[in-house]
Order: C-alpha cells, then structure tokens, then sequence
C-alpha cells in the first residue's frame, strides 16, 4: 500500500508534499507559470490537474494520465457580463496555446448567474475563487494552487488533502451534487482503481 504512504499525515506535512508533487509535475507547472503570467484576478489552478497528477506520481503513472483539462479560475466582479469573461476566455485560449491539455477558464463571480440553468438548482454568489473551490461536488476535489506576491506557491485546500493521499473520494453535501459526486467518482476508479468513494 505504498501510494498511501502520505496517508494520515499532519496537514502541514500534507501541504508540504502536495506542492513538491504538483510542482515536479511538468504539465501543472507549465500550466501554473503561464497562469501566473496571463495575471488574472484572484486566479487559482484547481481540481483535477492537482489532485490526479498526485494520484499519478503515488500509483507510477505518467504525466497527463486520466486528466481531462485544466481549469482556472479567476474572480472578477467588475464586470459580469457574458462578453467580459468571453473576451478573457479567448485571450486564455491564445495564452496557453501549446499546452498539453486544454484549459476552461471560468470566472467564480459570474457562476450565480449561468448555474441554475445548467444544473437546476441555485448557487451562491461567490465572495471570491477560494469560496467556490468550497462547494465542489466531492471534498477530495476542493483543491487550489496558484503563486503567492512573493512567488512561493500557496495550497487552498478549505477539506485539507488527506482525502487525496487517502484514494478517497469524499462528498461534500454542502449543495445538491450528488449527481457529480457519483459520476467523478466512478471515472476516478476507471483510471486509479486504488479509489474508494464515500456513497453521498
């Protein structure tokens, strides 16, 4: 069981070796550089390119396995409307030409809005990226990483990441997700069959 190694570990021996594997990873590190320097509002890596690539490094697979995109948030409520997050999507699109996975950058103060109608029931209106990282679907996903003002890599992680060195999938009953949380569940086990899922 030596992917579990890290397993149960304090939270600060956690973090510590969530960012060293994050930050080997060339395919997060790329994302992470060029992120910095497209200088979005309050922007945050999170998900799956995090939480998969340490998965990959703890079970010996290669760079990029079973991760699908990368996403990036930022929070801008300056502006709300659908032209001013589209106009940063297409610089994105530009800005990250040549990675190896595709990006979906979505911005965290405008989610209220489109949310309802995608998915049938409300969603709060986010105070900024780290609180929606809160309300994904399964806890073991609420992960974020970006570069701090002195370029030190900063963990949001408001569940910790003992799920993620656990091979748990864990929900997170603050909204009505459970659809979500059963679907990446059973992804996850395709891919890294090591998963357990919590049942919601």
């Amino acid at each position: 069981m030596d992917h579990l190694r890290y397993s149960g570990l304090p939270f600060e021996a956690q973090r510590a070796v969530f960012l060293d594997i994050v930050s080997a990873d060339p395919l997060v590190q790329d994302a992470l550089v060029r992120a910095h320097s497209l200088d979005l509002p309050d922007w945050l890596v999170v998900s799956g390119a995090l939480y998969n690539s340490v998965w990959n490094h703890l079970t010996g697979k290669p760079s990029g396995y079973g991760i699908k995109d990368v996403d990036l948030f930022y929070f801008d409520d300056a502006d709300l409307s659908y032209e001013a997050e589209d106009a940063v999507i297409r610089r994105a699109a530009r800005h990250f030409e040549g990675l190896a996975l595709p990006v979906e950058v979505r911005n965290q103060a405008r989610v209220h809005l489109w949310y309802p109608q995608k998915f049938g029931q409300p969603c709060p209106r986010y105070t900024n990226s780290s609180d929606s990282v809160g309300h994904f679907a399964s806890k073991t996903h609420a992960v974020g990483v970006r570069y701090d003002a002195d370029g030190q890599l900063e963990l949001v992680a408001p569940f910790g990441v003992d799920n993620i060195f656990s091979f748990r999938i864990t929900p997170n009953r603050v909204m009505d997700n459970q659809r979500t949380h059963d679907g990446k569940g059973r992804r996850a086990k395709e891919y890294w069959p090591e998963i357990s899922v919590v049942p919601w």
